[in-house]
This record gives C-alpha cells, sequence and structure tokens, in this order.
C-alpha cells in the first residue's frame, strides 16, 4: 500500500494518513492482521513530522481499525462479527504458514479451494 499526502489539500496531514488507512482496510487493500510500519518509519516516508503520525495512529486506535500489540508492533484490526472474526483469524494463521513454507499465492488458493470445495 502506498500512502501519500497532499501539502495543497485542505484536510491536514495526520486527515489525510487516518482517511487513506481507512479507505484501504475498507477496500481490502490492507487485510486484517497486516503490520503496520512504525510510526518513525512512516513519518520519515512522508516527510511527516513523528507526532503526525502518531495523532493519526491513535485516532485509527480509538476506531479500532488498527490495534498496537506492545514491542510486536501496530497491525490492522480484525473486523466484522465474531464469525468473521474468527474466519480473519484462521486466514491469517493460514497465510503465516504459507509464508513460512514458501508456498506461492495461487498454489495457497488453490489449497484452500480444495479444502472448502471437500464434503464434510
Amino acid at each position: 500500500m502506498k500512502l501519500s499526502i497532499d501539502p495543497a489539500a485542505s484536510a491536514p496531514p495526520f486527515e489525510q494518513l487516518r482517511r487513506q488507512v481507512i479507505d484501504a482496510v475498507s477496500d481490502g487493500t490492507l487485510a486484517p492482521g497486516t503490520r503496520m510500519p512504525t510510526v518513525r518509519a512512516l513519518a520519515a516516508e512522508l516527510g511527516l513530522a513523528v507526532n503526525t503520525v502518531a495523532k493519526a495512529y491513535r485516532a485509527l486506535e480509538d476506531d479500532r481499525v488498527i490495534e498496537g500489540r506492545g514491542r510486536a508492533g501496530t497491525f490492522v484490526s480484525e473486523t466484522g462479527d465474531a464469525v468473521t472474526r474468527e474466519a480473519q483469524a484462521a486466514a491469517i494463521a493460514f497465510a503465516d504458514r504459507v509464508h513460512r513454507l514458501g508456498i506461492d499465492r495461487d498454489t495457497a488458493l488453490a489449497l484452500i479451494g480444495s479444502a472448502l470445495d471437500a464434503e464434510r
């Protein structure tokens, strides 16, 4: 995901950043469980003050769009009802395992398709 700040925009930079993250989560560009850049790294990338990015992250945490997990970092929150959250957690665990195993996306999707199509 590529974030950018328009210095000529009427919205302040923290609001532009907040809105772009919300939009990316809404359209699926940022999937639940995705690790967000650190505040310092994102501030450096966008040419913003650290406090500006921190303000946007705090607002996103207040809105439960992202969640801080201490030293582990900041991640996109799971969304939806309990069933959807559980399915998202399973999908994240599967994706993590597939990445560790070095399986490519097409193979992983084929495995999921086979598992979903199997009679139980």
